[in-house]
């Protein structure tokens, strides 16, 4: 009752209590990987602010909130280092488990070792594979995408790079283990190295937060980060990926999302997108197909809100995949340089 009288008077709440709102603002399934993370002592000091937290005002909730975008929009806003972190996962997982998160973390952002490469300045790239053999420097060059490894090659020696060219003209398709070999060594040499002095973009890291959250939280957020910092507001959404943007994507692209996508999901999805959307993507379908998707809206009914951001956010997670294997190219807008995820 003190806590409560305390929170309504004003009183600003002590650390732990604002730890215990953000917790349980994430809630069980957020929350979820950040729980593993505390060690005993952690848990029952926060377990015990949430049980006695009482009822918190939603625009409590949402300043908390705030203030941790802020922060992770922010340079210098969080004090929390690799060390530490790392010695916090060391005492959880597994040393090779906590060797390949912090990479991760440490080196360019990607979800795959190409990715990552693609995240790399060419001149660091180019000045690591002057002295590697010219079939591995051709099989790296050709995993990438095309304008950075133009870009390399520019850099290259003339003479190294017309081999790597004409190495990648009669180069046919790469066995599974070189493949797995050349990724290997670039793990432990190149990208080991870069994580010794790269950190990941904080504004990369809010733009994947943002991208999960459903349009009204996204809408609400990025209007009061614009009011806080609106050049960090403007990073993010030019980092962000959408289901809008899927209308950037040219025919081949579309085309390779309709066939893996879930009919179930697309059908939900497009229920609820703007009527651009629907004629751009059912544009690209047969008319039996278009056909036979709109009479599945039209059957479904009325539907949640929470459910067309979910599938919609599917739709736009399996074109990330896509692009990751290089099914698809994804880009912001026409014209301007894909995006890598």
């Amino acid at each position: 009752m003190a806590q409560d009288l305390a929170r309504a008077s004003g009183r600003p709440l002590s650390g732990v209590d604002r730890a215990a709102v953000l917790m349980l603002a994430l809630g069980e399934e957020h929350g979820a990987p950040i729980w593993q993370m505390l060690d005993d002592d952690e848990i029952r000091a926060l377990s015990g602010a949430m049980a006695s937290l009482g009822p918190v005002e939603m625009s409590t909730v949402e300043n908390l909130l705030m203030q941790f975008v802020s922060s992770l929009s922010s340079a210098g806003g969080l004090m929390g280092t690799f060390d530490t972190t790392e010695r916090l996962l060391a005492r959880l997982l597994p040393k090779e488990r906590v060797g390949a998160i912090m990479e991760e973390i440490r080196g360019p952002a990607g979800r795959t070792m190409w990715e990552k490469l693609s995240n790399v300045q060419e001149a660091v790239l180019a000045n690591y594979l002057k002295n590697e053999y010219p079939q591995t420097v051709a099989v790296v060059l050709s995993k990438i995408r095309s304008e950075q490894a133009a870009r390399v090659l520019a850099i290259l020696p003339e003479d190294f790079a017309l081999d790597v060219v004409r190495r990648m003209l009669a180069m046919e398709a790469v066995q599974k283990d070189i493949l797995e070999r050349v990724e290997q060594t670039l793990r432990s040499e190149l990208m080991s190295n870069l994580s010794q002095t790269s950190r990941r973009d904080a504004h990369e890291q809010m733009a994947e937060i943002f991208n999960a959250f459903d349009r009204q939280t996204e809408s609400r957020f990025l209007s009061k980060l614009e009011d806080a910092s609106k050049d960090s507001a403007d990073r993010i959404k030019q980092l962000m990926f959408t289901f809008d943007d899927l209308a950037k994507l040219d025919s081949a692209g579309v085309q390779t999302l309709l066939r893996d996508a879930p009919r179930d999901k697309l059908a939900v999805a497009l229920k609820g997108a703007s009527q651009t959307m629907r004629d751009f993507l059912m544009g690209n379908m047969s008319g039996r197909a278009a056909k036979m998707l709109s009479d599945d809206m039209e059957a479904m009914g009325p539907v949640r809100l929470k459910e067309v951001d979910e599938a919609q956010a599917a739709l736009v997670s399996l074109t990330k995949d896509l692009a990751a294997r290089g099914e698809i190219r994804i880009s912001k807008s026409k014209g301007e340089d894909e995006l890598v995820y």
